[in-house]
Parts: C-alpha cells; structure tokens; sequence
C-alpha cells in the first residue's frame, strides 16, 4: 500500500447511550457498564417493549437554544460529535474544497416528521415549523456539519439502515483514495426513541420484549437472548490522507486500512452469512492482509438468534476462531445507522489502547457460536489489525479493517 492509499484516522467524536463523548463511552465500554434502561415516560404506556438506550445527555441542552431549535435531535447529535472529533484532531487548515463530510443514518429525522405530523393533525397548517423540512431530510446531518466546519469537496449521506455509518468512512476512505478529498469527517447518527418506531420494530419481533432487569436485556450470542434493545448516538472520524496527516505532524490513531460494501440480494430482513463472509473477504483483501493478521473483530451481533449466528459463521469461515470478539451493543443497545461508526471506534480504539471490552451479558455462549467471544474481564493485548462488521436490513454488508 502507497503513501498516498494510505487513510489516517486523527480525530474521533460520540454522543453513545454510555457517555456524551468519545472518551466517557469508551470509558464506559472498558469497564462493562449498560446503558439500557426501563422506559418509564408517559409516551411508552402499552407499548410491548419497555427497555431502550437513550443518550446521557440532552443534545438540545448543550447548544444555544436558537441553534438547537432548528435542528432534529440527530441533527443535534450529528454536530455536537463531529465538532468533538474536528477538535480532537485538531481542527486541520485544509482547503474548503478539499474537505468533505459523510455522514450515514438509517431513518433521518424521524422525530421530526412524527412531532411535526402530530402539530399538524392537531393544531393545522400554521403550527407547522418552517423547520420541519431541513429537520427530517436525512441529509441533514450531513449538510449542518458540511455548513458547520465549511467543508465544500461534498456532504454526503449513506442510508443503509444499520451498516449506514460503517458505509460512511467506507466512503470517506474512497474519497481520499480517489484524490478527492485531502480529509473527510465520516461517521453516523440515529435519534428515533419514539413509540411508533418500537411498536414498528416490536411488530416484526425484532425488539426483546423483556423488562425485569434493563441492564441484562441486550445479551449477543447468550443462549438466553431475546431480542435487540434500540438506543440512539453518534460515532464520528475524522479521516485524513497520510501524506497530508504527516505534514501537518498529526497524531494518529490508527489506518482505516481497508473497505468492503456489498449486497447479499437474500432477503429483505434476514441476516445472509454467504454475503456477510464475502465482505469479510473484501475487506481483507482491499486490506493486504490476510485472516491471520486479524486478533480483534467487533461484531454486529445485535443479540438476535438469525442475526448472531449468521454472524458467527461468517467470521468462522472468514476469519478462523483465533481472533478476540466483542460485542459492544450489549452494552449500548443497538444505535441503528450509528452502530457501525461507534463499533469501528471500539475497534480502533482497542487497538490504540491494548484493551477489548468484554460482551457483557454473555452468561452461556450458544454452542453454535465457534469463537472467542470476550466475556466477564476485558481482554488486554498487542494487536496489529481490527475487523469491524456492520450489517442492515436490506442486505447491506459492510465492514472494515483497522490497523495500529
């Protein structure tokens, strides 16, 4: 791999149902903590499912209300991080048009369209926002950080239901590649805690319908599992061609070192391990590396019994039973188009670190699940290179591959 293939991660940014930042979410993944909790609002009355992740922080509370007000609550989420992850690496003097911005989410503002929709039932025409359109563009994300950090080289939007973050630094990594683009803030968000998208999610029998204990809810590969637990976040990065990272004397995190976007054309809901294992493959190869060189792999496992043993094969078969595992949802509950960005985060920061956090949850490994899936303590070692997997409804399959 060239100089100038070479894509530098330098600066990260989270707002994550375990912290209002990247290094209180991470913080909060090292030592196992949950951030599910019972739905005890008025609004989740007679719902099936009574569990969700919501965020730690009110985003609308930490911007000046004439700001907060025009925006969606993703939107909201989508600033805050990505002003967190523009800091972080140290707010780079790079040309305009040179700067672009990726952010993927799988439903947009969809609180927007639910609230603004009521306004309109209820109180007619002109109680309706003038906001309400750039509220529930799903571009809208994109578009206010673009606007926010004056990034011009294009604002961009991937909407694959859950892969849609990992999508977005599959991207971001092309528009370097592709001499686009010197630097590019990637990432995803999803804000859509409401009662029509959980009885939505709870109808197809996605959602875990258990209440009993929250924090126990969310379980990946446990024999005991029972359903996913939705939560909202973000998870951004600020990606840089090496050449223009070195220049400048960035610190780096680590190289988002290789990409895979596919399609399974299976089904529309269900999980295809032949597609998952082809990405794997890709990403791999785009990579040069081989399975061997892979010691840690995120996996999507949103604690659904298709879904994780779907998983679990393609890894297998992929990837071989050496590598440590995790599954950071059991902890976050399952971020939608969020989940992939803060599952690579997890990954690049556990190679940064030394450090994988444990599957918490994992009380019995379903025997059909071939691998060294981390649980109990986290797991410390040296490794060189990350798997990050991300998968959504639809088909889509993505994943990547960090190296230190």
């Amino acid at each position: 791999m060239t100089r100038n293939d070479r894509v530098l991660v330098t600066g990260v940014g989270a707002m994550t149902p375990l912290g209002s930042d990247a290094p209180s979410t991470w913080s909060g993944l090292l030592d196992g903590k949950s951030g599910v909790r019972l739905l005890e609002e008025e609004w989740a009355d007679g719902l099936p499912v009574h569990v969700a992740a919501g965020l730690t922080v009110d985003p609308a509370g930490l911007l000046p209300r004439a700001e907060a007000r025009k925006l969606d609550r993703g939107e909201q989420v989508a600033v805050l991080s990505a002003r967190e992850a523009w800091r972080d690496a140290g707010a780079p003097e790079v040309e305009p048009e040179r700067f672009a911005v990726v952010i993927g989410t799988g439903t947009g503002g969809m609180l927007s369209t639910l609230g603004q929709d009521d306004v309109f039932e209820r109180d007619g025409i002109r109680r309706v926002s003038p906001f309400t359109v750039p509220m529930l563009m799903p571009n809208g994300p994109a578009a206010w950080v673009s606007m926010d950090l004056g990034a011009k080289g294009g604002a961009r939007t991937p909407v694959s239901a859950c892969s849609s973050g990992a999508e977005a630094l599959a991207l971001g990594q092309d528009l370097i590649r592709a001499g686009r683009a010197d630097v590019v803030l990637a990432g995803g968000v999803e804000a859509c805690l409401h009662p029509f998208t959980l009885a939505a999610f709870a109808q197809m029998k996605a959602l875990s319908t258990r209440s009993d204990d929250p924090e126990g809810v969310s379980r990946p590969f446990d024999v005991a599992r029972s359903g996913f637990v939705m939560g909202e976040g973000a998870g951004m990065m600020v990606l840089e061609r090496a050449g223009f990272a070195e220049a400048r004397a960035a610190r780096s995190y680590g190289t988002l070192a290789g990409s895979a976007v596919g399609s399974s054309a299976h089904h529309i809901t269900a999980s295809d391990a032949n597609g998952q294992d082809r990405a794997i493959q890709l990403a791999l190869r785009d990579a040069q590396l081989s399975p061997a060189d892979i010691g840690v792999v995120h996996a999507h496992a949103t604690s659904t019994e298709s879904g994780d043993l779907a998983e679990a094969e393609a890894i297998r078969r992929a990837v071989g039973d050496h590598a440590a595992v995790t599954a950071t949802k059991s902890m976050t509950g399952h971020m939608l188009g969020a989940s992939g960005a803060v599952g690579a985060l997890a990954s690049l920061l556990a190679l940064r670190e030394g450090a994988l956090p444990a599957t918490r949850n994992l009380d019995a490994l379903d025997p059909r699940v071939d691998l060294d899936v981390v649980r109990g303590e986290r797991r410390t070692g040296q490794w060189s290179a990350a798997l990050s997997n991300s998968f959504g409804f639809g088909g889509h399959n993505v994943s990547l591959v960090f190296t230190k």
